[in-house]
């Protein structure tokens, strides 16, 4: 691991180099594809327990602590379960931690998860936080799921989530992201929007790139959706296609509760050795919010991995009143870290990635319009 002692991101190579030094530990192999760039994505085990409300387990406490106060009923997930809309069910991991006392972690949704409106949030014993590992965690994590809008199937395996692992102080700041963007052009806006350590990401209510279509919004009361088929769904069955009315000067009035799946009017970059996540803007701006978090691998965008440059998917709701989103604000910004070292392989065109060069796009699990 000497290799990778710089403070930054840990790439592929030192994560497959944690399994192998017992610092993480699993009951079974890892996936062919379980290892991103600069991410493993994370498993469920065998039992999901419906528990009646959210929680932490505070200080000292570990999570199995508190179920039996919590618990409703426990679903069997080796043979596939569904996990009902509205419902809050928690899930042990397969993976287990023994971190260094220099190595902290955090955890976000997959792409795919967000992108179906599914809520997740990891938990560790004795955590005061959701999705945040402490340097030198030694224990289990356990997954928090609520489905918003579609009802899901999942299975012992089904990977919803993942963890990013973090030696040190990774994040650049807003003179080094400005020269960051001068070198190598992290998101096609001159001049960016730079402040509080990140690069503001604003809304694509043209609908010039996409034919006139704005984006979509996530039909109630629809049928299941498995998280592991991909393009086995028509968009029709779950959404509904919005596109610009005449006069409506680039605008969207988001409905309550409502959600919506837009893009980001940007192009975006990460170049090889840097990693992007991005944050929800400040709420004080407007009722609403960019719903889930994200992790951007090294790569994404990039011309030598098959892109040249590419739409951030936006997982948008309202709040409890009606808001009016103009063509072009902010809704988010992106936060730059830099890699402990270069992954071997980037995401995009080395790992066949789903959502490389995208636009407006679904999750995986549905087919493209035209083949509807």
């Amino acid at each position: 691991m000497a290799e990778f002692s710089r403070p930054g991101i840990l790439p592929a190579e030192a994560i497959a180099a944690l399994k192998a030094d017992g610092a993480i530990t699993c009951r079974r192999l890892f996936d062919a594809d379980q290892i991103q760039p600069a991410s493993l994505d994370l498993r469920l085990g065998r039992t999901a327990w419906r528990i009646r409300a959210s929680f932490l387990p505070g200080e000292g406490v570990p999570v199995k602590a508190r179920l039996d106060d919590l618990v409703l009923h426990k679903l069997d997930l080796t043979g596939g379960a569904v996990l009902e809309t509205g419902c809050v069910y928690l899930v042990e991991l397969f993976e287990h931690l023994r971190l260094p006392a220099d190595l902290a972690a955090s955890t976000n949704p997959k792409s795919s998860t967000g992108r179906l409106d599914v809520f997740v949030r990891v938990i560790t014993d004795g955590g005061r936080s959701f999705d945040t590992i402490p340097a030198g965690y030694k224990g289990p994590l356990y997954l928090e799921i609520s489905p918003r809008t579609f009802p899901i199937l999942v299975r012992t395996g089904s990977r919803l989530s993942q963890i990013r692992f973090r030696r040190g102080v990774a994040r650049l700041n807003d003179l080094e992201l400005l020269s960051l963007q001068a070198a190598e052009r992290l998101v096609d806006m001159d001049p960016p929007d730079v402040a509080a350590g990140g690069i503001a990401l604003g809304v694509d209510l043209a609908g010039d790139a996409w034919g006139g279509l704005q984006g979509f919004r996530a039909k109630r009361h629809s049928g299941v959706v498995d998280v592991d088929v991909s393009g086995a769904l028509a968009i029709e069955d779950f959404w509904e296609p919005i596109h610009v009315r005449p006069g409506s000067k680039g605008q969207l009035v988001l409905d309550p509760d409502a959600f919506y799946i837009l893009a980001s009017r940007e192009s975006v970059h990460v170049p090889p050795d840097y990693a992007a996540e991005m944050v929800p803007f400040d709420p004080l701006v407007g009722e609403f919010r960019v719903h889930y978090a994200g992790f951007f691998d090294p790569g994404f965008g990039h011309a030598g991995a098959g892109g040249l440059g590419a739409r951030a998917v936006l997982e948008v709701r309202s709040r409890e009143v009606p808001f009016i989103l103009e063509h072009g604000q902010t809704v988010g910004r992106l936060v730059y870290e830099r890699m402990a070292s270069r992954p071997e392989a980037l995401y995009g065109a080395d790992l066949k990635s789903n959502y490389q060069g995208q636009g407006l796009k679904l999750s995986k699990h549905f087919r493209p319009l035209s083949a509807g």
